[in-house]
């Protein structure tokens, strides 16, 4: 099985990466399945219903998200209703809106299990996540040997520790949230991917996605500042993991990073 994962899809640059560059990238990878985190969909900042309509009908399977996913209220009665493949971290306490993980099915059939987690170092003190993914995971076995995690937090220490967590026993333990793509994608000992964030769906010439000089207002007047899409330098960023399905060990693991033309 070979899976491409999208980093966060920041407002209109980033959509109009995934719908312009998406299809020729699974066209020329074989790619079976796409997943993307759509957290940062809407305006950079959340994601709407309409906005993750549109990435689901650009060849996308499923979208996770993350510490935005409730940052616009139409969110909520979506997720409430289940009205579409969106997941929000699993480690939310009991009784939050949406569901963690999920199953989806390549078109011959073969399944992946999909789980969304959300780190606690510089974020929202959530339920232990590590000990949430041994819930999920046990659920998730049941049906698939193939699962990939979305691990989103700040801390890189904290992702780390999550790959050396569940190696062997996950496909995939792939990064989100910096929006900074790293160099460090490997096979784990245990045959999981591993990499400490994908990056971004957006515009590079800005402060993760922001424009600078707003960024820079805010650093160096400590006061408040709105923040806007940045719109210049868009790339299109995340992993391609190719996985062996009888076993769910990962062979390979590939960034992507591709420009969009101005």
């Amino acid at each position: 099985m070979k899976l491409l994962f999208l980093g966060d899809v920041v407002g209109k640059p980033g959509r109009r990466a995934v719908r312009e560059l998406l299809p020729r990238l699974i066209g020329r990878n074989a790619i079976d399945l796409t997943v993307a985190n759509g957290e940062n969909v809407a305006g950079g900042s959340g994601v709407t219903p309409e906005g993750a309509e549109e990435l689901l009908s650009c060849q996308i399977q499923l979208l996770t998200s993350g510490n935005h996913i409730w940052d616009k209220k139409e969110i909520v009665p979506y997720l409430e209703q289940n009205r579409g493949p969106l997941l929000r971290p699993a480690n939310y306490p009991p009784g939050t809106p949406g569901k963690g993980s999920a199953l989806i099915s390549t078109p011959d059939g073969r399944k992946l299990g999909v789980l969304n987690l959300e780190g606690r170092v510089f974020m929202k003190n959530l339920d232990d996540p590590f000990r949430r993914a041994d819930e999920e995971l046990q659920r998730l076995r049941e049906a698939t040997n193939c699962i990939l995690v979305d691990m989103h937090c700040e801390a890189t220490s904290e992702k780390n520790a999550m790959g050396a967590y569940l190696d062997g026993r996950v496909s995939a333990v792939l990064g989100t949230h910096t929006h900074v793509q790293t160099a460090d994608e490997r096979i784990l000992p245990g045959g999981t991917a591993y990499i400490t964030d994908v990056g971004m769906c957006g515009p590079l010439d800005s402060v993760i996605g922001v424009k600078k000089e707003l960024a820079l207002q805010r650093f160096l007047t400590q006061r408040p500042a709105a923040f806007e899409t940045a719109s210049r330098l868009t790339y299109l960023q995340g992993c391609i993991v190719d996985i062996d399905d009888a076993t769910g060990k990962a062979r390979s693991i590939e960034r992507v990073r591709e420009r969009l033309p101005d």
